[in-house]
């Protein structure tokens, strides 16, 4: 029986700011980048070395400036999902209703705009996966996966 390789893929790391109005923070993605003009919460790869919640930690403070106490970081929801070009991706998503400082655009290279949006009735300019978290997470979902319909970034 021959061998499988060993399964690697990119850990992706998600901040959804949750006011206590409900809407959660997104960020309109800007110039050469994946999804540009599309909406996405804070959040990038994780970096070697760090562990989730650190990554978690780093992106909302690099794109939006604002400091969240990592006892108030929840996970939320997990997402295995491919991208368009059908690379496969594991999104780990945390959410925080409590942080210090107010978000600003602080990547105005990679982000035109911030958006306060009702997850529960996501804007139809949201990156796919950002769509499918987002109605996930309403539902208290914790696991979900998109694109493995035999069609790279398609829903699952």
């Amino acid at each position: 029986m021959r061998q499988r390789a060993r399964y690697t893929c990119v850990i992706d790391v998600m901040v959804l700011l949750h006011r206590d109005d409900g809407r959660v923070l997104l960020l309109r993605r800007a110039g050469d980048v994946y999804a540009a003009g599309l909406l996405a919460p804070p959040g990038g790869h994780l970096e070697d070395g760090e562990t989730l919640a650190d990554g978690a930690l780093r992106e909302v403070a690099e794109e939006v400036g604002v400091a969240v106490d990592p006892a108030d970081l929840e996970f939320c929801h997990l997402i295995h999902h491919r991208n368009p070009e059908g690379q496969a991706r594991v999104g780990v998503v945390f959410t925080a209703q409590r942080w210090s400082g107010e978000p600003r655009n602080l990547e105005p290279e990679k982000c035109s705009t911030l958006v306060w949006a009702d997850p529960a009735h996501p804007p139809a300019d949201c990156v796919p996966c950002t769509a499918a978290v987002l109605g996930r997470f309403v539902s208290g979902a914790l696991l979900s996966t998109h694109g493995w319909d035999g069609k790279p970034g398609g829903a699952a």
